[in-house]
């Protein structure tokens, strides 16, 4: 199974997208979507948009997992990475991609056993559960994978427990 992890963000969207044969997960490639920071809010949405279908064109995967809003006080930061949040999953639904969505606290936890760890310790992690020389760069790309490992490790505990489904 090809799973694709994304860490949204208008700026920056992190993408990560892992291989899961059994109970190993292999990275296949991270990265991630840049838009410029001086375009107009529907340029970057349409970049962010291209810059998935690409993604799903080329690698394939056959679920997609991304990372739910938490909240912020800041209102406009909530309301740009809900719109690209929306891009995103509308990218994905169009080609059929199953889509499922998790809160920090859970990818958190999926990843290092402790829903408050902090970013370092969370990259740490990704590193070592995927076998990496060095932690993802940018943070983002990381983030991404975390979020693929997140749900490699639901969907492995939901088809053994017959759990809920975090589909969206």
């Amino acid at each position: 199974m090809r799973i694709l992890g994304i860490d949204p963000g208008t700026g920056i969207t992190g993408w990560g997208i892992v291989d899961k044969d059994y109970n190993r997960l292999t990275v296949v490639d991270y990265g991630c979507i840049r838009t410029p920071a001086n375009s107009l809010n529907q340029k970057r949405l349409c970049d962010i948009y291209d810059g998935l279908l690409l993604l799903l064109q080329e690698y394939q995967p056959d679920e997609m997992a991304i990372e739910e809003l938490f909240y912020n006080r800041n209102t406009t930061t909530v309301i740009s990475v809900g719109q690209a949040r929306g891009v995103l999953i509308l990218a994905a639904a169009q080609r059929g991609v199953p889509i499922f969505e998790y809160t920090p606290l859970q990818i958190k936890q999926a990843v290092t056993g402790y829903g408050k760890a902090d970013k370092r310790q969370v990259q740490f992690m990704v590193k070592e559960m995927l076998r990496l020389a060095a932690v993802p760069k940018p943070d983002d790309a990381a983030d991404a994978l975390a979020v693929a490992v997140c749900h490699s490790n639901w969907q492995q505990a939901n088809h053994w427990q017959g759990g809920q489904s975090n589909l969206v």
